[in-house]
């Protein structure tokens, strides 16, 4: 399974939910970045993927958005081959 990095923040409902439904796929290792702890990490995602808003989500090294995204990615049953 790649590697799955979650930019985040410590009140974000919507990085919750990421969380657990990233858990419910098989996730074990998730590398959170919470970017209200870190500022200079905010900046960071930003450039990386042109978004302000959390969560911002990568497998790998392929930028999967945030929250509705991932679940889009899901529903279009593209998120699975991404995670294996």
């Amino acid at each position: 399974m790649p590697s799955v990095t979650m930019y985040s923040t410590q009140v974000c409902p919507y990085c919750v939910m990421a969380e657990k439904f990233l858990q419910k796929k098989g996730v074990a290792n998730l590398e959170k970045i919470l970017i209200d702890r870190d500022p200079a990490q905010r900046d960071i995602m930003m450039t990386r993927t042109g978004r302000r808003t959390v969560p911002q989500i990568y497998i790998g090294e392929t930028h999967v958005g945030g929250y509705d995204d991932l679940v889009a990615l899901d529903r279009a049953g593209q998120l699975d081959p991404l995670l294996a």
